[in-house]
């Protein structure tokens, strides 16, 4: 079956969720992986929202992390700072999902200028939740497509930190979480290395080439030994997508 390249980004995040793990999850592609997840693989998935939504159940797909129907059948409400205290601070979320303008050789993501931040080219969104959540996390998984502006070499303004920053690691600067491990884009997967934090070519889609994916990034992009296949979407997967989760491609067009 065909697919769009949304379909697989949302499809190959739901694959890196588990059973029965807790998730700080955003609006978007996000939110469609982990209510794929669940509706496949991983029924006992806890999804968490920074509005303060807790094991929630939603019946249709939220437009904004405020929206009513995360609030029907969740397991409890409650304030943005109780989120984040007690599960993100207490280490209590495992999986965090993020993205950004800006993702760089090291993870570090860029949601706050382009440009000089005393006179930007672009005034971004800001942090929001995505410093805490990239900090305290068990690990972090982000989405983004590729792109040259999109995956610079560093970023202009560190939002969340990856692994290396200003030459300093997570663990100099007493980082709890893992950082981000996956960047899930439209092309492949990118891993960090274990050793050096740097984002490796770990895994690739149907049709494309590490070469293609190298002209993506802004640095030279090393490949961990031979880079896997990914499996496409199925029919079950798609139909989840496309019939009950994003029937009016709310997500799925953008």
């Amino acid at each position: 079956m065909t697919y769009s390249p949304a379909e697989m980004m949302a499809t190959v995040a739901a694959r890196e969720l588990r059973d029965g793990e807790v998730v700080f999850v955003g609006i978007g592609l996000p939110n469609l992986a982990c209510n794929l997840a669940r509706a496949t693989h991983a029924p006992r998935l806890v999804l968490i929202y920074e509005s303060g939504a807790v094991g929630a159940e939603p019946e249709r797909l939220p437009v904004s992390i405020g929206d009513p129907s995360l609030v029907t059948g969740s397991l409890m409400v409650c304030g943005m700072a109780d989120v984040f205290q007690f599960l993100l601070q207490n280490g209590r979320i495992e999986v965090g999902f993020l993205g950004g303008a800006q993702i760089d050789r090291f993870g570090n993501i860029n949601t706050t200028v382009v440009g000089s931040y005393q006179h930007p080219t672009v005034r971004l969104p800001g942090s929001g939740g995505a410093a805490e959540i990239a900090i305290h996390a068990r690990r972090t998984i982000v989405i983004s497509r590729l792109s040259r502006r999109a995956f610079p070499e560093a970023v202009d303004f560190i939002t969340s930190p990856g692994h290396r920053m200003r030459g300093r690691t997570r663990s100099e600067l007493g980082m709890p979480g893992a950082g981000p491990v996956r960047v899930i884009t439209d092309k492949g997967i990118l891993e960090a290395d274990e050793d050096t934090g740097e984002l490796v070519l770990a895994s690739l889609y149907p049709g494309v080439t590490a070469d293609e994916v190298r002209a993506a990034v802004g640095w030279p992009l090393r490949c961990r030994g031979t880079a896997l296949g990914v499996e496409p979407p199925g029919e079950p997967e798609l139909r989840l997508l496309r019939e009950v989760l994003d029937p009016d491609g709310l997500y799925l067009r953008s």
